[in-house]
């Protein structure tokens, strides 16, 4: 509480001034952030999770399936090893050359990243407790506009605590679609969440469903090993993508051995004595050893006060809210898979921050979703900001595109990439980059020009003029910048 001292009349007058009271319903990316800024800020900050601190994105999401990802990065480094020229012998007793068998221990694996996963969250707790948070674990929900009720479980489970709130931010994320005819039973047919209790690679992995989540594990699991069965309602994989890249891509994984069926739906996948069978619209079958049912995801809303509370939901259960994270509730803010804005970790943290700034009345930027640089983390990754080719080919945007193979750079060369690409779009007439998309190894390291000429309006010309390492694989931004040149 501060104690504000005024004059009235000559005689000295005390106002007490308590701080702003913040509940942050949520540990994830949003929540996290928004319990951080607040609390930097001077507020009084509540944090309610009920997993831990960094919610299903470091837990279960996030952290773990990009630490799967990384192992498989190196399984592919090995095998690829001998296109460089490196090669793996041992000997056998008699003394000869023998060439080893490369094996993932998918146990080892697992550990190790849900470990990752763990320290992250101890982490991210501790810096928030060192900044004065209050952290309660339990289910949460909104008891009007400024009070949030607490279910703390345990052996009490109708230990209830009331959080009173002059503001609220909900920040509860999301769980995977689960369909009733491919109900999960965490063994044989599996969320993304439940992959980590696998002892070992799956034999034949199928995977329902071609957008992001499927095809990152897809890929993944052919690196590690797996026979991998993709199944796509689409006509390729990664429909809601840049259709050149998702070209590069479902090439890679059909030359990799990968079984891509597409214009493909599952209509249910069942147990059978030693493992999965999906069954597809058109009747045929598929058999494997085990099934990811990756479907897309449904935001936790429902039954947590929010309507009762005047905060509007869209038909699929959604949180509205606007650019500075506010919903239909005035002192309601909300961030993460939970709202209409796109479902990625960098925005939840960042709607979680802007909707801080904007309560306590420091100065705000809204969102600008446009800007948003986003990545996909197949092999190769696949990295895009700004505005889309199809939507420039539609006419929703005036732009010029030009295209520069990685096949050309001599980084690329030297690494033995066979595969990506680099494309810019720029405003016709003035050269503005206004986006891009880049295919190749850690596209998600490379896009961060494209995202900063985006943000700050800069022209071909001005990112040209750049000085690029040579040789390196974001030399070919370069060179695609000072081959769209604007003649003045």
């Amino acid at each position: 509480m501060r104690i504000v001292v005024t004059r009235e009349n000559g005689a000295m007058a005390y106002e007490f001034e308590r701080k702003q009271r913040i509940a942050v319903l949520g540990g994830g990316p949003g929540g996290y952030e928004a319990a951080l800024a607040g609390a930097q800020l001077g507020a009084d900050v509540t944090l309610i999770e009920r997993t831990g601190v960094g919610g299903s994105a470091v837990i279960t999401d996030v952290v773990p399936s990009k630490s799967l990802i990384a192992t498989a990065e190196a399984a592919i480094s090995i095998s690829e090893a001998e296109d460089l020229g490196v090669q793996f012998f041992s000997r056998s007793a008699e003394g000869r050359p023998v060439r080893p068998e490369v094996a993932v221990n998918l146990a080892a694996v697992n550990k190790r990243l849900l470990g990752l996963a763990r320290q992250q969250s101890e982490d991210m707790r501790t810096n928030l407790v060192r900044e004065g948070v209050r952290i309660i674990q339990g289910e949460g929900r909104l008891d009007g506009r400024n009070n949030v009720v607490v279910s703390t479980g345990g052996d009490a489970p109708t230990d209830f605590d009331g959080v009173e709130a002059d503001t609220i931010v909900i920040s509860v994320g999301a769980s995977p679609r689960q369909l009733p005819s491919a109900k999960p039973d965490g063994e044989r047919i599996l969320t993304w969440t439940q992959l980590y209790n696998l002892k070992s690679v799956p034999e034949h992995l199928i995977v329902v469903g071609s957008g992001v989540t499927g095809a990152e594990f897809a890929s993944a699991y052919t690196a590690l090993g797996s026979k991998v069965t993709l199944i796509s309602s689409r006509d390729q994989v990664l429909p809601g993508e840049d259709a050149d890249a998702a070209a590069v891509i479902e090439k890679v994984f059909k030359r990799n051995g990968m079984t891509v069926l597409s214009k493909s739906r599952a209509d249910s996948v069942a147990r059978t004595e030693n493992g999965v069978v999906a069954t597809l619209s058109d009747g045929r079958t598929v058999e494997g050893s085990h099934c990811l049912v990756a479907v897309g995801s449904v935001p936790n809303t429902s039954g947590i006060g929010l309507e009762e509370a005047g905060v509007q939901l869209t038909e699929s259960g959604h949180i509205r809210v606007n650019r500075v994270a506010r919903t239909s509730m005035p002192n309601i803010y909300a961030a993460g898979d939970c709202t209409t804005l796109l479902p990625l970790a960098s925005v939840a943290s960042m709607q979680g921050r802007t909707a801080m700034f904007h309560a306590m009345g420091d100065a705000v930027s809204p969102i600008e979703v446009r800007n948003v640089a986003a990545n996909i983390f197949t092999q190769p990754e696949i990295a895009t900001v700004g505005w889309t080719q199809k939507q420039i080919e539609e006419g929703i945007a005036q732009g010029d595109i030009y295209k520069l193979p990685l096949a050309s750079n001599p980084r690329a060369k030297m690494m033995g990439i066979k595969d990506g690409f680099v494309k810019l779009f720029a405003r016709t007439g003035s050269g503005t980059v206004i986006g891009g998309v880049i295919v190749a190894p850690k596209a998600s390291e490379l896009v961060f020009p494209l995202a900063l000429a985006v943000e700050h309006r800069l022209t071909v010309d001005q990112v040209a003029r750049a000085f690029a390492v040579y040789p390196s694989l974001t030399g070919s931004i370069a060179d695609a910048a000072r081959a769209m040149h604007i003649v003045l």
